[in-house]
């Protein structure tokens, strides 16, 4: 089903249908309505327990370019033999046989993010099938609008935070990591994100006639952009570290357990941070991310001018005690600090005859901070037991991914600490084109998730 969230009809029927594969399984299923796409909420208590887990999905997709997908309507899924750049081949859904754990599904929200779904309601399929049942009070919350910035997420926390009351969330989004082995992660990256315009002349002069004379934005943007960080990709923006929360002796061992990335294999001789620089620990600091620039034209449309403005966006990414709009403030100071007369709307007339140098700072809409759990969080714990004894090799543990979810709400609004179960293989192109499933990291997952859903029981929790 095609599942953008803007598809008002096509979203309402993931809802429902998610609504009636839960409440075939038992599960207790309603719909929270938002002005958007509706959250799709279940319980499923078991007897005796004294521990409730939350799991959080999204059932939503990033929109699709159908010309860029190969062979395929993207929301039409097709089975091939392996990736599709190492010449995976097409085949048949197989009703009831042996499969190959390199075989993937490709389609839209294959990974991202209906697998961790289907890996929940399989996982009760497979304990009922061997006589056994959830240890634990089990909650379901999955959003029908995440991938437009969830919105709505902290409204409905707020309206149903009784109903939503748990002794950990688990978000069961995401990639694993790279080396395959089962992941824990306990914190994310928070985002927000601003656009800087630098003004030069009303319009684009030509640049025999008027080039040495007019100030050019492209050059000044340049500069400006280059005084945001030095040659090790340290951020010199004021401030812009202060209040960094540093990660925990456990964390560092923790990192420097994880098998290490080679740049090389990225296409990139030296990471910033310089040789050796681990990308987890590199994650845990704020960044400033220049996601794109634009001033006049390239290539073939190249033209001899002088343009009129030139545009930096940016992506922010944060971390614990970093607050979105503070980072925000302390871009627009350092930018004042190079000689900018700083402006929220386009300059008129006047302002542009008054200030030599103008810049344009729009924050962007949304956004929200980050959050990390304790690796001594007592129920954490026991999740990670739970996984590693189900599990052929230890998992890897992280203290946060470098990507952005919207966690933050649940230990802000709830008051809940958040735990991120991601089971998806780390090559499956999501919001890209091609996104596909590894076959492999399905049926592991439903493995992981069925062992989480029988958690040893601990007389350290408190009823919910």
């Amino acid at each position: 089903i095609p599942n953008v969230a803007s598809d008002a009809e096509n979203i309402r029927r993931n809802a429902e249908a998610l609504k009636s594969m839960m409440e075939r399984r038992g599960i207790r299923t309603r719909l929270l309505e938002t002005s958007g796409p509706p959250m799709v909420y279940g319980e499923l208590p078991a007897a005796g327990a004294t521990t409730t887990l939350l799991f959080y999905a999204h059932y939503d997709g990033q929109p699709v370019d159908p010309s860029k997908w190969v062979g395929q309507d993207p929301f039409r899924p097709i089975l091939r033999t392996g990736r599709l750049e190492a010449g995976g081949e097409v085949i048949a859904f197989p009703e009831r046989r042996a499969y190959d754990p390199e075989w993937r599904i490709y389609g839209r929200s294959a990974s991202d993010d209906k697998m961790p779904i289907v890996a929940l309601l399989a996982a009760l399929d497979a304990l009922k099938a061997v006589g056994s049942r959830p240890t634990v009070n089990l909650k379901f919350l999955f959003e029908g609008d995440e991938e437009a910035s969830s919105p709505n997420l902290e409204r409905v926390l707020r309206d149903h935070a009784r109903l939503l009351r748990s002794d950990l969330v688990l978000m069961v989004d995401g990639p694993e990591h790279p080396s395959l082995r089962p992941t824990l992660v306990f914190g994310a990256r928070g985002i927000t994100t601003a656009r800087v315009t630098v003004y030069g002349p009303t319009r684009p002069l030509h640049s025999g006639h008027y080039g040495n004379w007019a100030p050019n934005p492209a050059q000044r943007l340049a500069s400006l952009v280059a005084s945001m960080k030095d040659e090790s990709g340290r951020v010199l923006i004021e401030g812009w570290y202060d209040d960094v929360v540093p990660l925990s002796d456990e964390e560092r061992a923790a990192i420097a357990a994880i098998p290490g990335e080679r740049p090389e294999s990225f296409g990139f001789a030296e990471p910033e941070g310089g040789a050796g620089a681990a990308r987890l620990e590199r994650i845990a600091l704020p960044s400033l991310n220049v996601r794109g620039l634009a001033s006049g034209w390239v290539g073939e449309d190249a033209r001899t001018l002088v343009p009129d403005s030139a545009v930096a966006e940016f992506d922010l990414r944060l971390v614990p005690n970093v607050d979105p709009n503070r980072q925000v403030d302390r871009l627009i100071e350092h930018i004042r600090r190079q000689g900018y007369h700083v402006v929220t709307e386009s300059p008129d007339s006047a302002t542009r005859a008054r200030y030599p140098k103008i810049a344009r700072v729009e924050r962007g809409d949304g956004g929200y901070p980050a959050t990390r759990t304790p690796f001594s969080h007592p129920v954490a714990r026991r999740v990670v037991e739970a996984v590693t004894a189900a599990s052929a090799e230890p998992p890897v543990l992280m203290p946060m991914m470098g990507g952005s979810v919207p966690a933050v709400w649940f230990p802000k609004v709830l008051g809940t600490n958040v735990l991120l179960l991601p089971l998806v293989n780390p090559d499956n192109n999501q919001h890209a084109e091609n996104e596909n499933l590894r076959i492999g990291n399905l049926f592991e997952g439903i493995a992981t998730v069925a062992a989480v859903m029988r958690l040893a029981p601990s007389a350290a929790t408190t009823d919910r």
